[in-house]
Order: C-alpha cells, then sequence, then structure tokens
C-alpha cells in the first residue's frame, strides 16, 4: 500500500487501514512541513512526483520491510503538489505483532523513500526566492 496524493493527509483514517487485532504494535511516522530548513524561512513546500516510479519502487520498499522485519502490514503516503506549514507530507504506518520489529520497519522506510524515489522538493522562502533542494542527510542514512 504506497500512495501519492495531492489531497491533505488524514491521519487518523490512515492509521485505522492498518489496524490489526493479531498485532500488539503500531508504529506511524508523519513528516510535517516545517519553517525552516538550512538558515532559511520557509513558508510553503511543493514536491514534484514521478508517480508511476515512484509507486513501482515504493511498493518493492513496502515488500522489503516486510521480508526483512516480519511485519504484518505497512503503508506509506506521499504528498504531492503545493502544501502549507504544519502539513503531513509523507506518512509512514508499520503494524507487527512486537514492537521492535515495527519501529525498526517504520525508520527503514522512511529512509528507503527519501534515498530511492523519484520525489523532488521545491522550498517557497520568505525572502521571496524559491529552489528544489535536496536534502544531503537523507542521502546518507545512519
Amino acid at each position: 500500500m504506497f500512495e501519492i496524493t495531492g489531497e491533505a493527509i488524514d491521519t487518523q483514517a490512515f492509521r485505522e487501514r492498518l489496524l490489526d487485532r493479531a498485532c500488539g504494535a503500531y508504529v506511524q511516522f508523519d513528516g510535517w512541513v516545517r519553517n525552516h530548513n538550512e538558515g532559511q524561512n520557509v513558508l510553503r513546500l511543493e514536491y514534484e512526483v514521478y508517480e508511476p516510479l515512484a509507486v513501482k519502487e515504493g511498493e518493492k520498499i513496502l515488500e522489503e520491510a516486510r521480508a526483512r522485519f516480519g511485519i504484518s502490514n505497512a503503508c506509506v503516503i506521499h504528498r504531492s503538489g503545493l502544501m502549507e506549514l504544519g502539513e503531513a507530507a509523507v506518512v509512514v504506518g508499520v503494524s507487527s505483532a512486537h514492537r521492535s520489529e515495527a519501529f525498526d520497519a517504520c525508520r527503514y522506510l522512511i529512509d528507503q523513500v527519501k534515498i530511492r524515489l523519484p520525489i523532488w522538493k521545491k522550498e517557497y522562502y520568505e525572502n521571496g526566492q524559491a529552489e528544489w533542494v535536496n536534502c544531503q542527510r537523507c542521502a546518507h542514512p545512519g
């Protein structure tokens, strides 16, 4: 369950999609639009996504997490388009029998999404400028 959407993400409905009575753990990561980055005051973000490849690779990452961590369920939704401060840009959820696997899989999923998917971020700054940015820390996890 990997999705790209241009609409606001309902994080409560997202959580309910992963509810599983066989699982004792659920971990959710929400990545929000923040008001600063690398010394700049950020007003909003824009994500551009090559959706066919992003979805294909996103599904592959989910399968890897299931095999590697033995989790029951996982889902990722990533936004596209223009977003305002405080909105969820990406949501990752994992349910599993135990918390350790859920935490590890959730971290793996967000790290791999940031590294491997064709998603580009443009920041709009308070000074009127805008630029496409690349998070170098995201490209070298750990």
